[in-house]
């Protein structure tokens, strides 16, 4: 099948760039400092901004001690570049749709240095529409971030392809109006009916015309 759209947007972290282990170990130590089940907090914590999780599982903190811990563990995250790598063909996909004059920006949750850094780091191309995590009031599941984005690429949301791998993101890109792709194995109500891929590996940009492209969209890996 060919997945057809006018403009990109693709999540960072688990949908462009694995960084799995620098994101479970660094949210691992904040539970064992604060005495919480790291496990329920990687769960929640997919997909949101940092400042999210931490009012989430530290709400009876005031505001500037929460974003002095979101400081602290974005400082940490940004020193961890070791082992993480692209999602199989990530790079290869968004270097084709660029150089085909498609409209592409990266919606991450991520602060920008950091997205930036990972991107770097995973050798994935950082288009020229990111949209972070201090772009945007709201954070996902909200869609304002993809809204966003699809408005600086100056494509309208039903005429973009989102790319997504964990709940927060898939909601956000669900509610934004945009066509979802699912990255990966999450599975839940959200993705349901949903087209599914776990990388990109094999995938070709084709001219759709009338300022659209067209992704080749073979059966998941």
């Amino acid at each position: 099948m060919q997945l057809t759209a006018s403009g990109f947007l693709f999540d960072m972290d688990g949908t462009l760039v694995d960084s799995t282990h620098v994101v479970e170990a660094v949210w691992s130590e904040f539970g064992e400092r604060h005495e919480l089940d790291p496990a329920v907090i990687l769960d929640y914590a997919h997909g949101r901004q940092a400042i999210d999780t931490v009012t989430h599982f530290l709400p009876a903190t005031d505001s500037g001690e929460r974003a002095a811990l979101v400081r602290a563990l974005v400082a940490e995250e940004l020193t961890r570049t070791d082992g993480i790598v692209e999602v199989p063909g990530a790079a290869a996909l968004l270097d084709a749709l660029i150089q085909a004059g498609a409209p592409v920006a990266v919606v991450t949750s991520a602060p920008r240095e950091l997205a930036a850094t990972r991107l770097r780091a995973a050798g994935v191309r950082e288009p020229a529409v990111l949209v972070a995590a201090e772009d945007v009031e709201h954070g996902k599941p909200d869609p304002e971030c993809y809204l966003l984005a699809a408005s600086r690429l100056g494509v309208p949301i039903e005429q973009c392809a989102a790319f997504e791998d964990a709940e927060a993101g898939l909601a956000a890109a669900r509610a934004s109006g945009a066509r979802v792709v699912v990255i990966g194995g999450h599975s839940s109500a959200t993705t349901d009916g949903l087209v599914r891929r776990h990388d990109y590996e094999g995938l070709r940009v084709l001219p759709a015309g009338h300022g659209a492209w067209a992704v080749e969209l073979r059966a998941a890996s």
